[in-house]
């Protein structure tokens, strides 16, 4: 059983602010770079034979995750896998995976990826318009996969460590150096730019519960599989990040027993 996390999920703190508020962009400045110092501070306390140096700390995040999953994310998630046919909540999946691609593409040039870039720039232009928005995906039938890239993994490329095992609230597992990534990648989520609050509050829970929607059979398997919870999405998260995966699950793999990227109490992160 293999587990990963976002790299970066739905930005449910970010979104949810005005993209051009001259208030906001300063405070997302802050915080990148006090992250960035985090991580160098704290990354070099990270090694092979001790990943999780901040266990205690996240232990203590972990908990108030599964919490706040166990009241609300996964009872809503529930309720919506229920109500909402198949087909549509993998047209929606479909949507949301597609406003991603642009990122994604810019990530991968970033990284020297040219021919990758321009496949997804290709994915979003073939979805956007043959798919009716995105909510088909007719790219991947059509040669061009989805690889969900974000500026964790573009940092990665050029040479800096993980850093620490960091567990981030309703995030979920992550690292230091992906951590300070979520700012950036605020950037690339053109959820950020829809200029009217409720509708881009609206579409920032729509596609975290249908995210959380698409894990509730693997986080069920766990619950069931691991003495401790914690250290069982810790190994396995560690596990799939030190094979460089970034999977981006499809509607196939949706209901197989696999932990991937799950917000709150799941795995998820930068």
């Amino acid at each position: 059983m293999n587990t990963t996390t976002p790299t970066t999920p739905a930005d449910p703190v970010l979104a949810c602010t005005d993209a051009t508020d001259p208030v906001t962009k300063p405070r997302r400045t802050g915080l990148l770079a006090v992250l960035m110092g985090l991580s160098i501070v704290l990354g070099g306390c990270a090694t092979v034979q001790k990943p999780d140096p901040l266990e205690p700390v996240n232990r203590k995040v972990f908990a108030f995750n599964e919490g706040l999953d166990k009241v609300l994310l996964k009872p809503t998630a529930t309720a919506y896998k229920v109500v909402v046919p198949a087909p549509a909540r993998t047209g929606i999946s479909n949507f949301f995976s597609n406003l991603s691609e642009p990122w994604s593409a810019i990530n991968l040039m970033l990284q020297g990826r040219f021919k990758e870039g321009a496949s997804d720039l290709g994915r979003f232009g073939t979805n956007s318009t043959v798919g009716v928005l995105g909510l088909v995906d007719f790219a991947s039938d059509w040669g061009m996969p989805r690889h969900g890239e974000e500026f964790g993994r573009t940092l990665g490329s050029w040479g800096i460590d993980t850093g620490a095992y960091l567990v981030l609230p309703l995030f979920g597992p992550s690292n230091m150096r992906d951590a300070a990534a979520l700012p950036v990648d605020s950037f690339g989520n053109p959820l950020g730019y829809v200029g009217n609050v409720p509708v881009r509050n609206t579409m920032t829970v729509m596609k975290m519960v249908d995210k959380r929607s698409t894990y509730l059979d693997a986080s069920r398997l766990i619950d069931e599989a691991s003495l401790d919870k914690y250290t069982f999405v810790r190994d396995a998260y560690l596990q799939r990040r030190r094979q460089g995966q970034n999977p981006a699950p499809s509607e196939k793999q949706q209901d197989r027993p696999e932990v991937q990227d799950t917000p709150v109490s799941e795995p998820s992160g930068g």
